[in-house]
């Protein structure tokens, strides 16, 4: 029965046993271990609180980031027209210029034309009349071979322009 039931000694070195080490415990090792707690404790708060921060730094560089995004597009965009209104103005630009040079290719083309026209009807005339007074020469030689011929004929001219008076 010893072995279920201490005996008187043996419990009074235990508690006394006991007493010293949790009065150490308590004198030395509580605090310590207390303030490791505490620090531990005070860490994790520290930690939580700094990804709280964290956490509305990083959904505020999201909004800002969007924002940023959204002015880029809008920026994009914007240059986009300007570069289809300025391409638009160049061709259009062109377009006038390209007719009005035409304008002017066609116009100089008819005036050169006409020049040409003037001068071939000129050259004609010329001709013409060259080869008027070279048949008119012709035919009175052969009517003015004689001088019979030559007197009627000249009696005749004077004729008509008296009567035309």
């Amino acid at each position: 029965m010893s072995l279920i039931t201490p005996d008187f000694g043996l419990f009074f070195w235990m508690t006394v046993v006991f007493l010293a080490v949790f009065f150490i415990l308590w004198k030395y090792g509580f605090p310590v271990i207390i303030k490791m707690e505490n620090d531990r404790k005070a860490f994790i708060d520290e930690s939580l609180k700094n990804a709280r921060e964290a956490n509305e730094r990083l959904a505020n560089i999201k909004i800002e980031s969007e924002a940023i995004l959204q002015e880029a597009h809008t920026k994009q965009a914007e240059i986009l027209k300007e570069a289809a209104a300025t391409r638009d103005a160049i061709v259009n630009d062109a377009k006038d210029k390209a007719n009005i040079e035409g304008a002017r290719i066609i116009e100089d083309a008819r005036q050169l034309i006409q020049k040409e026209k003037e001068a071939a009807i000129a050259d004609i005339r010329k001709q013409v009349a060259q080869l008027s007074v070279e048949v008119a020469e012709k035919i009175l030689r052969k009517e003015l071979s004689s001088e019979n011929k030559q007197m009627d004929m000249i009696a005749r001219l004077l004729d008509e322009v008296t009567v035309s008076k």
